[in-house]
């Protein structure tokens, strides 16, 4: 169960850290509370597994303390271990990841925008016909 605790500390600073990156006014701002809110029931769900699967859900009285416990740990000990392996995560692996989407973004953008401007300028001589035609043909010759 302490191992339990450590993982939720680890967890709610995750959640805690990327309330702190996001915008002053995006949608993770506004719903922090709520965010934070769906980790602790995350969290007691987690928990209640790990007892389901080790104990068979038998509850005893030090399981509370001992996460406490772990929660603790977690904030002298392995704070900086985690943060270091985050940044370390986030360097190798998600910031390649969201360049290559980016990328591939931009390369399927740049290629429909070129397909567009070709499509206009191959219409552009039908467009003025039937603009010329257009106009002659509801004018009215009386006199």
């Amino acid at each position: 169960m302490i191992g339990t605790g450590i993982v939720a500390g680890a967890f709610m600073d995750l959640i805690g850290n990327g309330i702190d990156k996001s915008r002053k006014r995006s949608v993770i701002r506004k719903y922090s509370v709520v965010l934070e809110v769906i980790g602790w029931i995350i969290i007691g769900c987690a928990s209640f597994y790990v007892l389901f699967i080790v104990r068979d859900g038998a509850w005893r009285m030090y399981d509370p303390f001992a996460q406490v416990s772990g929660l603790l740990l977690y904030a002298t000990i392995f704070h900086r271990p985690f943060r270091f392996l985050g940044r370390v995560v986030h360097l190798l692996v998600i910031r390649p990841i969201v360049f290559v989407i980016l990328l591939a973004v931009r390369i399927i953008r740049v290629i429909v925008t070129m397909v567009i401007k070709l499509l206009r300028v191959l219409s552009a001589p039908f467009v003025y016909l039937y603009n010329k035609v257009y106009s002659s043909l509801f004018q009215t010759t009386e006199k």
